[in-house]
């Protein structure tokens, strides 16, 4: 070093200009080397160099780097990697505070003690370090620099309320991708800066950061070390971090170099907090905006004069300590604690007896722990490369291909490619070092072959996982004021410059979920200027669409195809509902109304034709009176009423009027009156859906699916549901009103007051179990007694011959059933007990009991049974076997208390024809097919009035009874 050779010490806090400025010193030189504390950051001064003065004369050396052409003049390296007693005309080191750093400090102290240029020596960093390196040279001089842009500090912010151009700083892989995923969600995606990646990934998702593909950065505090990026805020998600042994929360100025990395050259930045880190307090904010920050005390240090003699006195020399002030011994490093461990291995330490074994063993130790395995297989890889260069003076081709075919794979997820990375930096460290493999240029090639495949591997899996391609495409060509081009396919979707943004449903545009807020609304622009003409095309097919490319759902939804197009809404009157129709207002005034109109069109003949029986009554002029009326009342009730709703209006039709609203399908039934016609699936359908309209019901109950006559049940249901349904609530089920009605016709021929049982007639048309059956008949007011009875085998079991000739002479249905089925089915007009004019009698909610006294029984002698003979109640060549019980209901009549008989309550003519079928009587004294020795009565006997002896019109009548 020359008498007047200068060190100058430029300080001061970030985005001063002080690499830039170390740059532009050693290019005024004719040779010079720059240490860097990252290999990320010695990759960008060499592309800025080699820019300057091209690579001819540009040297790169990292750990796992070396590019030296020939007339090599200027150094780029890592601090850890810079070549000793070269003596180039300029030396500068970089972040040279670092010197207290407790993993790497040693080296950077090392350098300031020892590293000088001919010339010029720079130290850069920050103003901490001035006293320190005041009293270690004291021939430096001192340059302050003043950050270019003000830096404030904006408190806390939520991820998704974060400004674009933002780095989020996370201390661990888990936290940044944990926060990258939230960006990717919230934002569109975000680039990923960390340490431990390659430069070429670096580059690449830096590069997708500068220029705009996104807008948010998610690093570790690699970035704090002079990386230059287009940041304007910079948030930290927390603010304690891993130093290697413990956790520990970040001291001010470290704080304040990874937060000056916002606000470039002369644009202003600011730094923040978000997550779940707590807000910074008040004076370490003015530390940071003030940049004064605690001077250094303490360098880390370690003996630089090391001894090979043997390996105790390598780690004596090692372990040397210094009384010196300013100046502390270093913990033990990597490459301390690899050497003892590889010092207790037997067969290490049988290999050195030389000072060069001892050398050899220490350059080895000095392979970083890419990998960042456990000390033991990180020592057991370097025993194993020690033992082959101390064996044959270099690692074989054999081993180095395994190694490196084992890792050259681009197949796996990001972590997976990490690690591969992670592997080939250790080979890339020994193909750097010189003479440790044959043909170093072919295996520096290679290793470095391997390192971009997954370097770009793992820059694809970034991407694919925390950027969306789409919106990076489309948001670059946003900033790039460019026209975007959309476009519709014959499915629907819609794309914009290629990337599918949503997809049209029906006349609505559904944008994908997937957009950033930011973007979204510009992506929807974008698609409707496409939409538009598609819109007028779509509405003209639509209008000229037929019916049956259309329907309605039991939710009044109206649908084209799979589409939505619309909804009903409730109108001026059950059979006139209204239509919204679903069509973005971009489509246009003109498509809206055209989609209405057609779906009005469609829902009008839909009612038309589902209704048309009933419709057509509402519109018959020849109904007068009382029966117009009545037409109206059905008409409101969608063709659905219960007797009891309407029992006096009933009452008060004649014969002619229920004629004249006969004709036109309406079934006076027993529990109910209806039109058969509109108990079919698709009237009901529509019936549920034009009722809950009209009772502004939010969720419409879904028809009973079609072709059961009993359904459970529906809890909750809306009142009047299941009389809109077809069905009646009766027990635990309800039951199909038609087939109530035929049931009803049935339980007329039965002794409701002495009790019957269930015919098998009653289950057939019900569908039911017996204990079903029971449950349904006390839902309809009667009562059931359970028994149990010893089975009797039936005729057809025992006798099947005689089963075939009873059943040839049975009627297939009686009258009232053959009725009931001919109005169901519409071919024949029902026989309706209901309308049977019959004298009315008091209801007192029970039925009457029969009092027609019971025949007295003639004692008479019984002959004893022979042994051939059959006792009464057996069949006849009936087998002994084990005697089995049969459960059975008797069925009384209970009615509903205080309701009236027409209010679904008991069958017609149980209390006035003691359970025979009703009707005019034929023959003397007793019913139709009655007992003619039975005393039939078919009301109880009239008082007789008192009369007036001294009326004459009562005096002839006495006279006319006497005669």
């Amino acid at each position: 070093m020359s008498q007047q050779a200068r060190i100058t010490a430029v300080l001061g806090p970030t985005n001063t200009g002080k690499t830039h400025y170390a740059i532009e010193r050693m290019l005024a030189h004719r040779t010079g080397i720059i240490g860097l504390p990252l290999r990320l950051l010695a990759r960008e001064v060499y592309d800025k160099i080699v820019a300057l003065r091209g690579p001819s004369v540009v040297a790169l050396i990292t750990g796992e780097e070396r590019i030296v052409p020939d007339r090599a003049a200027y150094w780029v390296c890592t601090v850890e990697a810079m070549p000793e007693g070269m003596g180039a005309d300029f030396l500068a080191v970089d972040e040279i505070q670092l010197c207290a750093d407790p993993e790497r400090g040693h080296v950077f102290t090392d350098r300031l003690l020892r590293s000088r240029g001919l010339h010029e020596t720079l130290f850069m960093g920050s103003d901490t370090m001035k006293s320190a390196i005041a009293a270690l040279e004291p021939k430096a001089q001192f340059m302050r620099r003043e950050r270019f842009s003000e830096l404030t500090y904006t408190g806390s912010k939520k991820i998704s309320r974060l400004k674009p151009r933002s780095a989020i700083v996370g201390f661990s892989v888990e936290n940044v991708y944990a926060i990258a995923e939230l960006i990717r969600r919230q934002k569109g995606g975000c680039a990923v800066v960390m340490g431990a990646l390659s430069p070429r990934t670096r580059n690449a998702q830096v590069e997708m950061y500068q220029n705009g593909d996104v807008d948010y950065l998610v690093a570790t505090d690699a970035i704090g070390m002079g990386l230059n990026l287009d940041v304007s805020h910079v948030a930290f998600s927390a603010l304690s971090k891993f130093d290697g042994r413990r956790m520990r929360r970040l001291m001010p100025n470290e704080l304040a170099q990874i937060a000056g990395r916002a606000g470039r050259y002369m644009q202003p930045g600011t730094f923040g907090v978000t997550g779940e880190a707590p807000d910074l307090e008040a004076d370490v904010v003015d530390a940071i905006t003030s940049a004064r920050f605690t001077p250094i005390k303490k360098l880390q240090w370690r003996n630089d004069r090391l001894e090979f003699g043997s390996i105790g006195r390598l780690l004596q020399s090692l372990e040397m300590r210094t009384d010196h002030d300013w100046l502390s011994r270093a913990r033990d490093a990597d490459d301390v604690l690899a050497l003892k461990a590889l010092r207790d291995v037997t067969e290490v330490d049988a290999r050195v007896s030389t000072p060069h074994d001892v050398k050899l063993l220490w350059d080895v130790c000095r392979i970083p722990d890419f990998r960042g395995i456990s000390q033991g297989e990180h020592s057991g890889l370097l025993e194993v490369i020690f033992s082959y260069l101390n064996d044959k003076g270099q690692v074989p081709r054999a081993y180095m291909e395994r190694q490196i075919a084992r890792i050259d794979r681009t197949d796996g997820d990001i972590d997976t490619l990490s690690k591969r990375l992670a592997y080939i930096r250790t080979w890339t460290y020994v193909a750097q070092r010189k003479g440790w493999v044959q043909d170093e240029t072919h295996w520096r090639g290679e290793t470095r072959a391997v390192e971009d495949r997954l370097s770009d591997a793992l820059h694809g899996a970034l991407t694919q996982r925390f950027v969306d391609r789409r919106t990076s495409v489309l948001l670059r060509r946003l900033k790039q004021k460019e026209s975007l081009v959309a476009d519709v396919n014959d499915k629907g979707e819609v794309t914009v410059e290629g990337e599918m943004i949503g997809r049209l449903d029906g006349f609505r545009f559904r944008q994908d979920q997937t957009s950033s807020p930011d973007e979204a609304k510009m992506l929807r622009q974008a698609a409707l200027s496409a939409l538009t003409p598609h819109f007028n095309l779509r509405a003209d097919k639509f209008y000229n669409a037929p019916d049956t490319e259309m329907d309605f759902t039991e939710q009044g939804g109206l649908m084209w195809g799979d589409m939505a197009v619309g909804k009903l809404v409730k109108g001026s009157e059950a059979l006139k509902p209204e239509v919204e129709a679903f069509v973005d207002e971009e489509a246009g005034a003109d498509v809206a109304e055209k989609v209405k109109r057609r779906l009005q069109h469609f829902i009008d003949r839909k009612i038309a034709a589902a209704f048309e029986p009933m419709i057509a009554m509402s519109k018959d002029e020849t109904l007068t009176g009382l029966a117009k009326g009545f037409a109206f009342q059905m008409s409101e009730a969608l063709g659905v009423l219960t007797r009891e709703a309407v029992a006096s209006d009933v009452k008060a039709l004649d014969q002619d009027a229920r004629g004249a609203l006969r004709k036109h399908g309406i079934r006076f039934g027993q529990f109910t009156i209806f039109m058969p016609l509109l108990l079919k699936p698709a009237p009901t359908r529509l019936r549920l859906v034009l009722w809950s309209l009209q009772q502004g019901l939010q969720e419409f109950p879904e028809a009973p699916p079609p072709g059961l006559v009993t359904v459970p049940a529906v809890a909750d249901a809306p009142e009047g549901y299941y009389t809109q349904a077809g069905y009646r609530l009766a027990g635990s089920r309800a039951i199909r009103i038609d087939m109530l009605e035929r049931l009803a016709d049935q339980l007329r021929a039965e002794d409701s007051r002495g009790g019957f049982e269930a015919k098998a007639d009653m289950l057939s048309i019900t569908g039911m179990t017996l204990e079903q059956f029971a449950d349904l008949m006390t839902g309809l007011g009667y009562k059931a007694e359970k028994g149990e009875r010893v089975k009797v085998k039936s005729v057809q079991e025992v006798m099947p011959g005689a089963a075939k000739d009873v059943a040839e002479g049975t009627p297939v249905m009686d009258v009232a059933e053959d009725a009931a089925a001919g109005a169901i089915t519409g071919e024949a007009e029902p026989v309706e007990a209901a309308d049977v004019v019959t004298p009315d009698l008091p209801d007192e909610g029970v039925a009457p009991v029969d009092e027609t006294p019971a025949e007295t029984p003639v004692d008479e002698p019984i002959p004893e049974m022979s042994e051939t003979e059959t006792p009464v109640g057996q069949a006849a060549d009936a087998a002994v076997e084990t005697t089995e019980m049969e459960v059975f209901y008797t069925f009384t009549w209970g009615g509903f208390g205080a309701r009236k008989p027409r209010e679904g309550g008991r069958p017609q003519g149980d209390a006035r024809g003691k359970g025979k079928p009703r009707g005019k009587p034929k023959g003397k004294g007793g019913p139709r097919g009655g007992d003619k020795g039975q005393n039939y009565q078919a009301r109880p006997p009239k008082k007789e009035k008192a009369i007036d002896p001294d009326n004459p019109f009562a005096a002839a009548l006495m006279g006319l009874k006497k005669d």
